[in-house]
């Protein structure tokens, strides 16, 4: 029981029925703390939160070396190139080695800007229920929910775009160039990987990973929630 409550039982048998009505007027003036949140309150709570992350994160990933130089989600050769890479850099081709993961990351990171979109339509389709669940899941749950709903069209959305920008930043030649040297060395296995696939996947990565960096944040920092509203709904998530 709260003290305020105790401490009117306590004055009940010396008070008088006005001076209890009066008491009992204040009572329901005072507000509650332990007033639960509508789901409405959680609902914008969370779209507010993925929505400061969209804009913050994945914003940072669009820029020029947002992924280049960004060591969480810089994107490196897959496992089939690594050989080709050093191969490339015993002959001392290293700088043409280094150009070809320079122009993997610029195509990501132009692929990125066409996602904003798409997170905003997921954001806004969020129910209540799926609000809620999230709100007390784990530290990326919000992160989770949106790869769900977006993976499939961000791919779709990704991947035309990283092939134009493999053009237009001249990284087909320079993969083609690189391939021809490397498969063209003696005693190698040759190789012919699927590039546009491969940067697409990691851009996606890349992105989600970034957003959780800010989820994390405001669920773990109070200094993050930035506004009442987020400080109001995270505040029953400590509590959890």
């Amino acid at each position: 029981m709260r003290k305020s409550q105790l401490a009117l039982l306590l004055l009940l048998p010396v008070m008088g029925f006005s001076q209890v009505k009066i008491l009992d007027q204040i009572k329901k003036n005072i507000p509650s703390t332990s007033k639960s949140l509508s789901s409405l309150d959680i609902s914008n709570g969370l779209k507010e939160a993925l929505n400061k992350g969209i804009e913050k994160q994945v914003t940072k990933l669009t820029a020029v070396d947002g992924f280049y130089k960004n060591e969480m989600v810089k994107i490196l050769l897959p496992a089939e190139l690594q050989k080709v890479d050093k191969a490339l850099r015993k002959i001392g081709l290293s700088s043409l080695a280094d150009k070809g993961i320079l122009m993997l990351n610029r195509a990501a990171e132009d692929a990125v800007k066409e996602s904003t979109p798409i997170f905003v339509d997921a954001v806004k389709k969020m129910t209540f229920t799926d609000a809620k669940n999230i709100l007390m899941g784990s530290d990326n749950a919000a992160t989770n929910y949106l790869q769900t709903s977006t993976s499939t069209p961000l791919y779709a959305k990704f991947n035309p775009v990283i092939q134009s920008s493999f053009a237009k930043v001249g990284a087909d030649k320079v993969w083609a160039t690189i391939i021809k040297k490397y498969n063209s060395l003696p005693l190698v296995s040759k190789v012919n990987p699927d590039l546009t696939d491969y940067t697409t996947s990691k851009a996606l990565e890349g992105v989600f990973k970034m957003i959780a960096v800010e989820e994390k944040d405001i669920r773990g920092n109070l200094n993050s929630r930035t506004t009442n509203l987020l400080k109001k709904v995270f505040a029953k998530q400590d509590k959890k």
